[in-house]
């Protein structure tokens, strides 16, 4: 057999942003073409988590690959997500990693009794074990490259607002009631799409606004300002491990 060919890759144009307008639409035809023109993308984005080069009809990820694309379509939001394919592949690799999660729930321990007791599909228990152990590592790496990918993107997002990932730490207000003011502050920011707005397209926080929605004064508002937008932003873009801090 001759060597597997790469997945080729697929450059979104302004054709595929109007099949995704479409398919948000309901057109099911425009779905269906965008997720044929696109499926080079999934499969190239499953590959690199997978670690492996998968293949139609033989790796369940593929199934979840697709249902993650068909996700995106119907989640997409251009006001608060940067590139549709950008968008798309972090679903993808979220929804990979819950899949290998749950094959991880799925395995039972194994009593040390059992070892070396082969079971009827002919694999040795102890052999079962060591794939067990293979999957977790497998897990565990997948989320570290998650959460490395995740600072990075959110790093280049904090530099737009003259914001340092390295300084957080310092302008984290030192209170417990102090930090649970700010967090009520970025909520309001993040879920109010006037604020949401606001905060995006002119890059300041929409401090009177804020003052009648929350009981912070102005003063501390603007004390809390880096803290406050930095925070906001987790929410508004959706850092699934970034947002394990903030709760």
């Amino acid at each position: 057999m001759g060597r597997t060919e790469p997945h080729m890759e697929v450059q979104e144009s302004p054709r595929h942003l109007e099949l995704l307008a479409q398919a948000q639409r309901g057109e099911h035809g425009a779905r269906e073409e965008l997720i044929r023109q696109f499926k080079p993308f999934i499969l190239r984005v499953l590959s690199q988590r997978s670690g492996r080069f998968v293949q139609q009809g033989q790796d369940e990820e593929i199934s979840i690959g697709l249902m993650a694309f068909d996700e995106a379509i119907n989640s997409y939001d251009p006001q608060k997500s940067g590139s549709f394919l950008a968008f798309a592949e972090t679903v993808i690799k979220r929804r990979l990693i819950d899949y290998y999660r749950k094959e991880q729930r799925g395995n039972k321990v194994i009593p040390l009794s059992g070892l070396g007791q082969e079971e009827e599909d002919g694999l040795v228990v102890a052999e079962r074990m060591t794939m067990h152990q293979a999957m977790l590592q497998h897990q565990l790496e997948q989320e570290r490259l998650e959460r490395r990918e995740e600072i990075v993107a959110y790093s280049k997002l904090l530099a737009r607002f003259q914001i340092s990932f390295r300084e957080l730490p310092e302008i984290c207000p030192k209170h417990a009631d102090a930090r649970a003011n700010a967090l009520a502050a970025a909520r309001q920011v993040a879920e109010r799409p006037e604020l949401r707005q606001h905060l995006l397209n002119r890059g300041e926080l929409p401090l009177k606004e804020l003052t009648e929605l929350v009981e912070v004064s102005r003063k501390t508002l603007e004390r809390q300002r880096k803290y406050i937008i930095a925070i906001a932003l987790i929410l508004i873009y959706d850092f699934s491990y970034l947002k394990e801090y903030v709760q």
